[in-house]
């Protein structure tokens, strides 16, 4: 039986229900936090902690002097969070996706590698065996990041799940962590624009003539354990969405 949610998560899952069902709307102010607390929610910092995961999911804003808002689709520009960022949301949040995103296309295969930079990155031969994940993120129907994770075959030892498509108990490096006492860090995460290929045109569901260059912005990231590059995470994005950081 799976453990309940940290306090902060239910206080924050409750608010965000209340703003899906329609009992706050776009520019409806928030209760104050100390407001929430004579209430008896939780405490102070539990309160706090509820609308700071809330604010990182793009749901509420709180300004000095006007209180907290909640925000409409409208306020909320189309900014995506990649690679590092990503997981630094999900531990801040407790949530792997921001709201309104879904994900489709999971993919998990051992393949080899034939891709120069990336044997290079990883530190392996050209066409040995990795470990390659793909997804694709939604958000409101709408393909947005084409997720890419090359991984070095090195992990399979230590997770023979990453050949299953569907989710982990938790997250792949926490798990990895757990079992090996080694912690994975990220590097600097590396932007390059090129044109999309078929492929990623046909997963991002845009039709143009063969001889229409398509240009989409590349983020990589590479996560590296005591023993050196373990992953190679890409995430492709689609043309008109920008890349957010880590807001």
């Amino acid at each position: 039986m799976p453990a309940p949610a940290p306090k902060w998560r239910q206080i924050a899952d409750e608010i965000a229900k209340k703003i899906e069902n329609g009992d706050y709307g776009p520019g409806d102010r928030l209760p104050s936090v100390q407001a929430l607390v004579a209430e008896g929610k939780g405490a102070t910092a539990t309160v706090h902690r509820a609308y700071q995961a809330l604010e990182a999911e793009g749901l509420i804003r709180t300004t000095q002097g006007s209180g907290t808002t909640v925000l409409g689709p409208s306020d909320i520009p189309p900014s995506i969070l990649t690679g590092a960022a990503r997981l630094e949301r999900l531990r801040r949040t407790g949530r792997p996706l921001a709201p309104r995103e879904t994900y489709t296309n999971s993919r998990s295969v051992l393949r080899s590698c034939a891709d120069p930079e990336i044997a290079n990155l990883l530190g392996i031969d050209l066409y040995d065996e990795i470990v390659v994940r793909s997804r694709t993120f939604m958000r409101d129907g709408k393909p947005t990041v084409l997720a890419l994770n090359m991984i070095h075959v090195r992990a399979l030892s230590v997770l023979p799940e990453l050949l299953d498509a569907g989710p982990m108990p938790k997250f792949r490096h926490d798990l990895y962590t757990e079992r090996t006492s080694r912690t994975i860090t990220a590097g600097p995460e590396q932007s390059a624009a090129r044109l999309a290929s078929d492929n990623e045109l046909h997963e991002f569901g845009i039709d143009v003539p063969q001889d229409v260059p398509v240009p989409v912005l590349v983020l990589r990231t590479v996560y590296s354990d005591d023993e050196g590059p373990l992953e190679v995470w890409e995430d492709i994005l689609r043309p008109g969405v920008w890349h957010g950081g880590r807001s």
